[in-house]
């Protein structure tokens, strides 16, 4: 691919400091971008109207799918742990809007919304969390394991930043097979501390891979807030790899869906890698063990109260004419009415017998 230079491989993208020093006084780590510009904001409107409501109603799915496995494992009907990410519907919901069908996703520990952006049913992801024997994983993978090959989403990973080094090896084959697919690896700001995610952009960087990666930055690596875990940005860190970089309001779809067009579109022209960093928030504790002594309940308050993403793109919707107020009640009704009839279908299907233990382990 032809060489370009950082200026030019970054002519469109938010400026990142290459040194702390140097970042502006409001970029810290923990600051919160702006939201998405008027035009960013015009030309999400400018999209279809199904589409727009299908997106609505899948950040009601996700919400309302997390809200209710959260229900089980408090009946004793979910069992192992979970990671929930209540609050960050719009990350998943921007880049659904982007990316292809046959564009590649490696999600994390936190990827139930991202599962479903990228096509996976409530009902088999329910069966999944249940442990039976029609889920994605036939019952074995659980909350963090979650794939459909068939949609191109080669699943979750357990490990801290595990999937970041795979999507490079994954954009290598894509490269290699000359195709205009992006390899999409979404993480969190906890991995951006790994050593794994440093040796893979580094690679990318060198190979001009067509990965996207997608930092999902909700504030704290556990209990770490991520201003006392992180000197820069996660977005700054692209600077060292030569590598285009984006930071965005990450509670915002209009903002999330501009970033990722700009840089798969880019990355299918042979741009190389770029690295998107969305800002948003967890509702939840890390997991279910965790019980959030390191940040305020008002903190959490007000979260909801003035950067709740679901609200906010609903408001979007009902100022661009999308949507009223019955629609968006009805999205919300349609997402409950099929979580629920998801949750009664699971609860039917067969559990693993143990004479199938062994079977996916050894190749046939």
């Amino acid at each position: 691919m032809p060489e370009a230079s950082l200026s030019e491989r970054t002519s469109t993208a938010t400026p990142v400091a290459t040194a702390a020093s140097e970042a502006p006084e409001d970029e810290g780590s923990g600051a919160i971008p702006a939201p998405a510009s008027p035009e960013a904001a015009a030309a999400l409107l400018a999209l279809p109207r199904e589409r727009l409501v299908e997106t609505l109603q899948l950040m009601w799915r996700i919400r309302v799918f997390e809200e209710k496995v959260e229900e089980l494992y408090s009946l004793g009907r979910v069992h192992g742990t979970m990671h929930l990410s209540i609050g960050q519907e719009a990350v998943p919901a921007g880049w659904s809007l982007v990316l292809r069908d046959d564009d590649y996703l490696l999600s994390h520990h936190r990827g139930h919304g991202h599962a479903m952006a990228k096509g996976a049913k409530a009902d088999r992801m329910m069966a999944e969390l249940l442990g039976r024997q029609t889920g994605y994983g036939r019952g074995r993978g659980g909350s963090m394991h979650i794939a459909d090959v068939s949609r191109g989403n080669l699943g979750a990973n357990g490990i801290v930043g595990g999937g970041i080094p795979i999507a490079s090896g994954l954009g290598l084959a894509v490269l290699l097979e000359k195709s205009s697919k992006v390899v999409l690896s979404v993480f969190g700001d906890g991995a951006v501390n790994q050593g794994g995610f440093h040796e893979a952009l580094n690679l990318a960087s060198i190979w001009d891979l067509p990965v996207l990666f997608l930092c999902e930055n909700n504030q704290y690596a556990m209990s770490l807030p991520v201003s006392r875990g992180m000197k820069v940005t996660a977005a700054g860190h692209a600077a060292a790899y030569d590598m285009p970089s984006r930071r965005v309001d990450g509670n915002d779809v209009a903002a999330v869906r501009e970033a990722v067009a700009e840089a798969a579109d880019a990355i299918r022209g042979g741009s190389g890698p770029w690295l998107v960093e969305a800002v948003t928030y967890r509702y939840r504790g890390h997991s279910k063990s965790d019980r959030n002594l390191y940040r305020t309940r008002e903190e959490i308050a007000d979260w909801r109260s003035h950067h709740d993403a679901i609200v906010r793109f609903a408001a979007l919707l009902a100022e661009g004419g999308v949507i009223d107020a019955e629609g968006s009640a009805a999205a919300e009704r349609l997402a409950r009415e099929e979580i629920e009839a998801a949750v009664a279908w699971a609860e039917t299907q067969p559990e693993p017998q143990c004479e199938d233990v062994l079977e996916g382990v050894y190749a046939e």
